[in-house]
């Protein structure tokens, strides 16, 4: 049987390779706006579907803005403040 082996640590080892690191840096943005979609959605108590029908559109936009593998537009992202009841805040740090 497999090993069991934490999230954490297996990012870790995976981020020594440079070419790995770089991707995952090139997708950074992606993943954490992702998360506060997942986020948002889940501390409103929302489904996918539900969140879904609120902002008018399908269950698979939802996953697939869930899955980090996009940039949604800032129009996207006010439509998932407003339908979670969250608000939206921006930070740019030098």
């Amino acid at each position: 049987m497999a090993e069991k082996v934490a999230f954490a640590d297996l990012r870790e080892e995976l981020l020594q390779d440079p070419e790995t690191r770089s991707k995952y840096e090139t997708l950074e943005l992606e993943f954490e706006v992702a998360r506060k979609i997942i986020a948002a959605r889940t501390k409103a108590g929302l489904t996918q579907q539900a969140l879904a029908e609120r902002m008018n559109t399908s269950r698979s936009t939802i996953a697939r803005l869930e899955g980090g593998k996009t940039l949604p537009s800032l129009e996207t992202v006010r439509r998932v403040a407003r339908a979670t009841g969250t608000e939206i805040r921006l930070s740019i740090h030098a």
